[in-house]
């Protein structure tokens, strides 16, 4: 795979791999091949990918198969012979490859990459240190989580499509209260805005990792140059070290937010997934008190 793009020819696939493919330049969709044509994904049906009722809803095209635009339009009169109209469908679902797509270009998401090569990716959500599963365990857990539609609601920040991905890949779900889940394409707006916790919608899990905390600016410059100095073989000084340090801020916290090299993570069975997103959403009948234990 190359530095500036993971792109990859059909030809390439293989079941269980996590592909994806930009919906637009800040947003990717994701999910993870099963062979034969068929890729399982998680969704947000009806145009709210965002869900904000705002004009960014437009702004980031849905994640559904065959979007926006005149392509809809067409689509509701002539939907997919394989797939049928999947245009409402919410939560996990199956598609065909071109029915993922929808239109865009095919990407492989890398793991087990090295730091100097997660650092040295412009974009997030391209790759994570952490190391993939083998391809049965992936596409297992895949299928297990679309026959009982088992990872919960979707939400933009903290439950995406990507965290659906990288949890079938690793089996490593996020547990902490106060940060996002481990979507890098949303940590990499995070680590852009120099937010290093944010308090969003908790998975309601009783126990919290240990969190990324921001040391003093000196600290993070210096530590931040001395990383991408030493990544890219090269020393600036001046304006150049001003850039260097910025983009080495930048670089460094995305590295904080990745799943490979997180504190707050733990390997959980697909089993118990299913049980913990039904009991955090009320839907369990067999637990009065809406509580879960991780054994």
């Amino acid at each position: 795979m190359g530095l500036l793009s993971n792109k990859i020819s059909r030809d390439e696939l293989k079941a269980g791999d996590h592909i994806y493919s930009w919906r637009s330049y800040i947003y990717t969709h994701h999910g993870i091949y099963v062979g034969d044509g068929k890729v399982i994904h998680f969704t947000r049906g009806g145009g709210l990918e965002i869900g904000t009722g705002t004009i960014l809803d437009k702004i980031i095209v849905s994640s559904v198969p065959n979007h926006g635009g005149d392509q809809a339009r067409l689509y509701a009169y002539n939907p997919c012979p394989d797939c049928g109209d999947q245009t409402n469908l919410n939560g996990v679902i199956t598609s065909c490859l071109d029915c993922f797509l929808s239109g865009g270009n095919l990407y492989l998401f890398e793991y087990n990459v090295s730091k100097a090569i997660f650092l040295a990716k412009q974009r997030g959500g391209t790759c994570t240190i952490a190391a993939s599963d083998p391809p049965e365990d992936v596409v297992a857990r895949a299928k297990f989580l679309l026959l009982r539609n088992g990872f919960g609601e979707y939400h933009l920040l903290d439950n995406n499509c990507e965290d659906f991905a990288i949890y079938c890949k690793t089996g490593l779900l996020v547990l902490s209260v106060t940060k996002s889940g481990s979507s890098s394409q949303v940590n990499s707006v995070c680590a852009a805005g120099g937010v290093v916790t944010l308090t969003l919608r908790a998975l309601g899990v009783g126990t919290s990792g240990s969190l990324a905390t921001a040391s003093s600016p000196a600290l993070t410059v210096s530590a931040s140059t001395s990383a991408l100095s030493t990544t890219l073989g090269a020393v600036a000084t001046g304006v150049g070290a001003v850039a260097l340090t910025g983009y080495g801020n930048y670089c460094i916290s995305r590295l904080a937010y990745d799943i490979g090299v997180r504190k707050d993570v733990r390997k959980v069975p697909v089993e118990e997934l299913v049980t913990l997103m039904a009991v955090i959403q009320g839907k369990s009948d067999n637990n009065n008190n809406k509580e879960c234990k991780l054994s």
